[in-house]
């Protein structure tokens, strides 16, 4: 399509240069407990959603990166992890209208091991250059609402104090940056700007005119368009 995303992914690239300081800066202060390691795929197994611009960002590098056999493969993990994650978030939906308390619902979706289809068979990411912040500041403390976390195979203790990522300060320039995109985007789809997809959903997606509602033939309730898989319909 005929726009430049250019300045918003460079918005995103400063976050990603602040994300990747704010991580070393902790693991240099605090050697002994981050135990990240090439190889290492606990953050590789996990539900997470990513915002509109990173979403974008993501696609984008996939689609730079891989052509032809290796896109197709990998795409076809994306579709099969995009249906486990459909139930997943279609379970935990039905829990809430039941009445289940939110913080129950959330651990339960932090228990849930989901394998990224970007994860090869060597347990490497095939797009770490370009992986999601939630995968950068994995291994280090965080904070998210009131609560406080961290990975378990690290060597941070509870209880102790140590420099924490506000993720919700992260959080809201995504979706700032995302609101200025749709605002110049002059798309008719004004609350794309909050919406949080699995990075399964990033990778085949095509963003189009039609999916940020340039195309005024089109229904306002029509779902984003997906590369579905070329061998399951």
């Amino acid at each position: 399509m005929d726009f430049d995303f250019g300045p918003y992914f460079a918005k995103y690239e400063k976050l990603v240069a602040a994300a990747d300081a704010a991580f070393e800066r902790v693991k240099q202060a605090h050697a002994e407990c981050v135990k990240c390691a090439e190889g290492c795929a606990d953050c590789c197994h996990a539900v997470f959603d990513l915002t509109l611009i990173e979403a974008l960002y993501i696609n984008h590098r996939f689609n730079q990166e891989f052509k032809c056999p290796e896109s197709v493969d990998l795409e076809e993990k994306a579709n099969k992890t995009d249906r486990l994650m459909a139930k997943i978030k279609r379970r935990a939906q039905e829990d809430l209208l039941s009445g289940k308390p939110e913080a129950d619902i959330l651990a339960d979706l932090a228990r849930e091991r989901v394998r990224c289809p970007l994860l090869n068979t060597t347990d490497l990411c095939a797009l770490y250059r370009y992986r999601p912040l939630t995968c950068r500041f994995y291994g280090i403390p965080t904070a998210i609402g009131s609560g406080g976390y961290t990975c378990g195979l690290s060597g941070f203790k509870e209880g102790e104090t140590y420099p924490t990522v506000n993720l919700d300060a992260i959080h809201a320039r995504l979706q700032e940056i995302s609101a200025e995109l749709i605002r110049d985007l002059q798309s008719r789809f004004i609350k794309l700007a909050d919406i949080l997809v699995p990075l399964s959903t990033a990778l085949i997606t095509e963003y189009d005119e039609a999916y940020f509602g340039l195309k005024e033939t089109l229904p306002d309730d029509l779902p984003p368009k997906q590369r579905r898989s070329r061998r399951h319909p």
